[in-house]
């Protein structure tokens, strides 16, 4: 898929982004040259190709699940202008 100027031009104008007539002939050239690139990649059979989470086989190490700190659930409530049932109390915002 290629672009001509116009095409650029009405992007640009679309975008709010002044484009100049030397600067509109290098985007036509980069964007259609970046397309280009994209229908190759598009034609590249994929079908037997797994997806991946990431291209290195790695395994995170991970830290052992333990409580840190103790519960302060009720400490903290006591402060708050209104709680009820372990919950925050707040005035209705929407009607």
């Amino acid at each position: 898929m290629a672009l001509d100027k116009s095409e650029v031009e009405k992007i640009a104008h679309l975008a709010r982004l002044h484009v100049s007539d030397s600067e509109a002939e290098e985007v036509t050239t980069r964007i259609t040259d970046i397309l280009a690139l994209i229908d190759q990649m598009q034609s590249v059979d994929t079908e037997s190709v797994e997806p991946l989470a990431h291209p290195l086989d790695v395994v995170q190490r991970l830290r052992i699940d333990e409580v840190t700190e103790e519960n302060q659930r009720e400490s903290l409530q006591k402060l708050a202008p209104a709680s009820e049932d372990g919950l925050y109390l707040v005035p209705k915002v929407l009607e």
